[in-house]
C-alpha cells in the first residue's frame, strides 16, 4: 500500500508542477507571447503591432466582485486614463466562453465599454481563452505590463489588497502603476 501512496504522490506532484508550468505562460522578463485578436468593433490586434509602447492587459469580467471594487470606485477607469494618455496601450481582455458568467458579444461589450466609462484603448473578445491561457491569465482582474522591448515587465494582482471593499482602493498599492512609473523612468 505504500509503494501505491507514494506513486499516486509523485504523479499528483507531476501533474501540478505541469499544470503551474501550463500557466507560466507570461514569465517577468521574458518576452511576452505574440497574439492576434479582435476587438469589440471586429478590429484585429496582434501585439507585435504596439513593438515600442508599453502595453496593459488588463483580464476583465463586470460579474467578477474584484473587478467591480475597481470599476464602481472609478479606479481602473482613472488608471486607464492617465496611462493611455502617457501613450501606454490598454487592451481590456474578455476571455469568458458564451453561456459562461462573464461573457460578453460585441454589442454588450461596447455597452459595457460607455456605461462603465472604461477608458482602455479597446476591449478584446476572447471567448475561447486563447488569449488567457496563453499568459496564463487564471483570475480577474489579472493583470500584465509589457515593456517597449515586448518583455513581460509584470504579471499578477492590480494592488496588494485582495478583498471587494471599494473604500480599500484608496490605501492600496497599485502594482500596475508602480511597474509603469518604474519602467518609464529608465
Amino acid at each position: 500500500m505504500q509503494i501505491l501512496s507514494s506513486r499516486s504522490l509523485a504523479a499528483l506532484a507531476l501533474g501540478l508542477l505541469l499544470a503551474t508550468s501550463a500557466f507560466a505562460a507570461a514569465t517577468v522578463g521574458q518576452m511576452a507571447p505574440d497574439f492576434t485578436v479582435t476587438d469589440m468593433d471586429g478590429k484585429t490586434h496582434k501585439l507585435s503591432d504596439f513593438k515600442g509602447r508599453f502595453v496593459v492587459l488588463e483580464w476583465l469580467n463586470y460579474g467578477c466582485p474584484f473587478v467591480g471594487k475597481h470599476y464602481n470606485s472609478g479606479n481602473m477607469q482613472a488608471l486607464q486614463k492617465e496611462w493611455t494618455g502617457k501613450g501606454v496601450v490598454w487592451l481590456s481582455v474578455i476571455s469568458s466562453a458564451e453561456g459562461q458568467q462573464g461573457f460578453s458579444n460585441p454589442d454588450q461589450a461596447k455597452a459595457d465599454f460607455k456605461a462603465k466609462g472604461s477608458n482602455s484603448t479597446t476591449v478584446i473578445l476572447d471567448p475561447k481563452g486563447t488569449l488567457g491561457k496563453a499568459y496564463g491569465a487564471a483570475t480577474t482582474p489579472h493583470m500584465f505590463v509589457i515593456g517597449k522591448d515586448g518583455n513581460v515587465l509584470y504579471n499578477g494582482a492590480i494592488d496588494d489588497k485582495a478583498t471587494t471593499d471599494v473604500a480599500d482602493v484608496k490605501t492600496s498599492k497599485n502594482y500596475v502603476a508602480a511597474a509603469l512609473t518604474e519602467a518609464m523612468a529608465v
